[in-house]
């Protein structure tokens, strides 16, 4: 029997700090479109998987931004990948698959300008249109190259460097030839990073070493720092700066503090500058003026019009095995995408964090 609802999640409350689930969202069941009430150019879009980013805690903040806040009722904004269950665009047939900003709904119709089509490589896996070949990877090319302008015998140092972001700019990095550091939340995470990925070396902050290691990993300075956390790793980052350094801004997911002594005691508890009412900034931002060091934030969308080199590059580093990846799969649907989501700033997750909204086991034919 075809079911005749879906389920859809909704901004019910903005979060003061951290996200509550149940305050937060709320989960709606709404009648299934039908390929009837599609207007010329539109598309009936089945979400398949959900990407988790750490931006999201930021759309729910009434605020100035990039893009406007997520409004009190509407849909939680999320990219996702789907397929074409009906369709009143070329573009787009039946059957097919396509990303969008569709946000946190197993069904929705859209106009098919909003969407992208999924132009894998050989042997790639529908998620990495979400992660290495989505924004994710886009994320972190951008700003390893056009920000942190990487170049060989660059000393970089990684921060959340296990995650989607972090270890495809790690990567990325050694590519280009400079020797890679990053930090990360965990033992086997550190692990990952030195020999799953190559990185020359990794530290973990949660470690009560963590600072004096620190020192001794960047004896010879930071030619580039590329930045998720901000907090007091940012902080520790500038004091091992070199002249004219470049620090990449790209998120500010602080979790537990790396100069916490009570460890034993006090977990990773998710209170992150994005979960922050009181974001931490940088102590020893004077070392901007003494060390000459370039900080830039930059957003992922302000390259729209080169994402299909970069997308190619990094499909062929993937086909040729230059690029691994890791992902995370929160099974169970919707209903578990607002908990994956705090779970998102706990550092739960090794590479990409996604909500299987459907389970797909159908591949994907190859185009790139």
């Amino acid at each position: 029997m075809t079911a005749s609802t879906y389920t859809s999640v909704h901004l019910a409350k903005r979060p003061k700090d951290v996200i509550i689930p149940e305050e937060t969202f709320t989960i709606r069941t709404n009648d299934i479109p039908k390929a009837a009430d599609l207007k010329d150019g539109e598309v009936l879009f089945q979400s398949l998987y959900l990407s988790l980013d750490p931006a999201m805690r930021g759309w729910m903040n009434d605020a100035r931004s990039y893009v406007p806040p997520v409004q009190i009722g509407e849909i939680m904004r999320g990219f996702c990948i789907g397929i074409i269950k009906a369709s009143k665009s070329s573009s787009f047939p039946t059957g097919s698959y396509a990303t969008g900003n569709v946000g946190w709904t197993e069904y929705a119709i859209v106009h098919s300008k909003s969407l992208q089509k999924v132009d894998l490589p050989k042997d790639a896996k529908i998620t990495d249109a979400l992660g290495v070949l989505g924004m994710t990877g886009l994320t972190a090319y951008f700003g390893i190259l056009s920000v942190g302008q990487v170049k060989a015998g660059d000393f970089v140092v990684v921060s959340g460097a296990a995650g989607a972001t972090g270890s495809v700019v790690g990567q990325i990095a050694k590519l280009k030839g400079a020797t890679v550091v990053g930090i990360a939340g965990s033992d086997d995470k550190v692990q990952w990073l030195k020999e799953g990925l190559g990185f020359d070396d990794a530290l973990n902050y949660k470690d009560p070493d963590f600072p004096k290691r620190f020192r001794e990993a960047t004896k010879d300075y930071i030619d580039v720092f590329f930045d998720n956390v901000g907090g007091e790793v940012l902080d520790l980052a500038l004091t091992r700066a070199k002249a004219h350094a470049r620090f990449v801004i790209c998120g500010g997911n602080q979790l537990l503090s790396p100069f916490e002594t009570d460890r034993s005691t006090k977990p990773p508890t998710a209170i992150s500058q994005y979960n922050s009412s009181k974001p931490q900034g940088p102590k020893n931002y004077l070392n901007i003026i003494t060390q000459r060091i370039r900080m830039e934030g930059f957003i992922v969308f302000d390259y729209a019009e080169q994402y299909p080199q970069a997308r190619a590059e990094l499909a062929q580093w993937l086909t040729e095995g230059k690029i691994q990846r890791k992902e995370t799969i929160v099974q169970g649907g919707l209903a578990k995408a607002g908990e994956a989501l705090v779970d998102l700033y706990r550092g739960i997750n090794t590479g990409k964090l996604l909500v299987e909204i459907v389970p797909h086991k159908e591949t994907v034919e190859a185009h790139l």
